[in-house]
C-alpha cells in the first residue's frame, strides 16, 4: 500500500450503500473508472485491501468511493462500514482497465455501477453525455445507486431494472441477450460492462453475438 488516508465522512446513500470521503494525497491521480485497493489498519506490507472505485472527479480536493456493505461476511467492506471519522486508510495506487474509451453504453449489476459514476459525472462536467446510455440491474428499486443523479444526466437514456421486485422506474427483468435485443439498436459503439464476474461473462457474450466488437467492450481484464 502506497498512501495513507483519513476517513473525512460517511454516509448511507442507499439502505446497504455507503458514501466515504477520505483525504486525497498530494501526488495522487487516477482516471475515471480506475480502481485503488482499500485496507483498514495493518502494516502497509501485510494489509488485506479490497479494489474500489473513486466516484469523485480526478481534481476533486479529497476522494469519494461508494461502498456496498456485507454484514453478514467478515472483511474489508464490514469493517469500513463502522468505522468512525478519523480512522486511516492504507490505499494503493490506482490500476483497472474501465476507462473512457468513447461513446456508448454503460452495463451493470449492483455495485458494478461505481466504476462509472466518476465517468458520467466527467461526462457531464465537459456536456459530453450525448450519445450514450446506461442499463443498470438491481435486486430492487431500493438497491438502486444514484438513481436521481443518473436520470438528471440521461433521462430516458437511463433504463433500470430489478431481479426480485419491480416499480414503475424499475421494470422486473434480467440483463441477458433478448433483453439486450430489445434495448439496443446499435451494436457497434462502445460498451463498458461491471458487475459479478458471472454477469459480465454473459453480458459480454450476448454482445458478442449481437454483433458488438470485441475490442469495444470495456470491463476489468
Amino acid at each position: 500500500m502506497k498512501y495513507t488516508v483519513t476517513l473525512l465522512m460517511s454516509e448511507f446513500v442507499t439502505h446497504d450503500v455507503k458514501r466515504f470521503i477520505v483525504s486525497k494525497p498530494e501526488d495522487f491521480r487516477f482516471q475515471p473508472g480506475q480502481a485503488v485497493e482499500l485496507a483498514v489498519g495493518g502494516r502497509p506490507d501485510q494489509a488485506e485491501g479490497r479494489p474500489f472505485t473513486p466516484t469523485s472527479l480526478p481534481d476533486d480536493r479529497v476522494l469519494e468511493f461508494t461502498i456496498k456493505g456485507y454484514p453478514e461476511h467478515a472483511g474489508v467492506t464490514r469493517d469500513l462500514h463502522a468505522l468512525p471519522v478519523g480512522s486511516e486508510l492504507l490505499m494503493s495506487k490506482p490500476f483497472g482497465t474501465i476507462t473512457y474509451q468513447g461513446p456508448g453504453v454503460f452495463i451493470a449489476a449492483g455495485a458494478g455501477v461505481t466504476p462509472f459514476i466518476a465517468i458520467l459525472r466527467d461526462l457531464a462536467r465537459k456536456a459530453q453525455l450525448a450519445g450514450h446510455g446506461l442499463i443498470v440491474s438491481n435486486k430492487t428499486p431500493g438497491d438502486v445507486i444514484c438513481e436521481k443523479e443518473f436520470r438528471h444526466y440521461l433521462g430516458e437514456r437511463c433504463i433500470l431494472t430489478c431481479t426480485r421486485s419491480s416499480s414503475p422506474d424499475c421494470a422486473s427483468g434480467h440483463i441477458d441477450q433478448s433483453y439486450l435485443t430489445n434495448r439496443i439498436q446499435d451494436f457497434s459503439q462502445h460498451f463498458y460492462v461491471c458487475g459479478p464476474p458471472g454477469f459480465v461473462e454473459a453480458v459480454n457474450g450476448a454482445l458478442q453475438s449481437l454483433g458488438a466488437n470485441s475490442e469495444a467492450l470495456v470491463y476489468e481484464r
